[in-house]
């Protein structure tokens, strides 16, 4: 089984973008050096709303990374600068990416809301549009 862990960001404005983009690269370096990651993707989607899409071997791995170093670092200042986050998790057979529209549906379906300082209103119903296609 492999372990799927899908979240969503949209910043509040632009001018949380240089930040996010540091922390985000320090977090990406952090995560290669992870043996237990399997792979993952990201997905720049409208209205400054990032996706990223990790797998796992298994949770507590997910977790391990999650919750040290530069990602650690990283957790607390998303409430701040951004106004809707979610995550979702499942396992599934293989370690084949799902497919971004099934990322939003399980997002809405089995996902949760991190915590914002001034969420939007798409936060707070947990309603948001299906990401962007490239």
């Amino acid at each position: 089984m492999v372990f799927v862990s899908i979240t969503r960001l949209r910043l509040k404005s632009v001018f949380q973008l240089f930040p996010f983009i540091w922390h985000t690269f320090k977090s990406g370096r952090q995560l290669k050096r992870e043996s237990r990651f399997i792979k993952g993707k990201t997905l720049m989607d409208k209205n400054l709303t990032f996706w990223t899409m990790t797998l796992w071997n298994t949770e507590a791995d997910m977790r391990a990374y999650r919750n040290t170093n530069d990602h650690k670092k990283a957790m607390p200042k998303l409430q701040f600068w951004c106004d809707e986050a979610s995550i979702v998790h499942w396992q599934q057979e293989t370690d084949n990416f799902p497919t971004w529209i099934e990322a939003h549906q399980r997002m809405q379906t089995e996902g949760r809301v991190s915590k914002v300082k001034n969420p939007s209103e798409n936060h707070l119903s947990f309603k948001f549009p299906a990401p962007k296609l490239p």
